[in-house]
């Protein structure tokens, strides 16, 4: 079992940016890949970016491509995400999660496909 914990949210303004960090428990963070997923208030829990077991492949909601970057540091049991660009529809709680798997290189984007969850860390951009 894995236990995730997020930090670096905050209040930012258009434009800003911010690094999320998920930090996990135990010795097998490397069979994990990882997930950042978004929930605003009203709203259903949304995919982010994802994040192979191995840190090769990585992959964007449409939303964010170009503007977010997800990487992930074995050595440290940490996986990150980097948010440039932010714009007022990113406020959201960010929760990361995390699923072991043998695949080396794939990604994962529904919620259904995740063991693990964070509690959530709140992002608001707003002026």
């Amino acid at each position: 079992q894995v236990q995730l914990v997020e930090s670096g949210g905050g209040l930012v303004q258009p434009g800003g940016s911010l690094r999320l960090s998920c930090a996990a428990s135990g010795r097998t963070f490397s069979t994990y890949a990882m997930g950042w997923f978004r929930q605003a208030p009203g709203k259903e829990r949304a995919f982010v970016a994802a994040i192979a077991k191995s840190g090769t492949n990585t992959y964007y909601a449409d939303s964010v491509k170009g503007r977010f970057t997800i990487s992930k540091d074995n050595a440290k049991n940490t996986v990150y995400l980097q948010m440039n660009s932010l714009k007022p529809d990113d406020t959201a709680v960010y929760h990361c999660a995390a699923r072991s798997t043998i695949s080396d290189s794939y990604v994962f984007s529904r919620t259904s496909n995740y063991e693990y969850w964070g509690q959530g860390t709140q992002v608001t951009v707003s002026s």
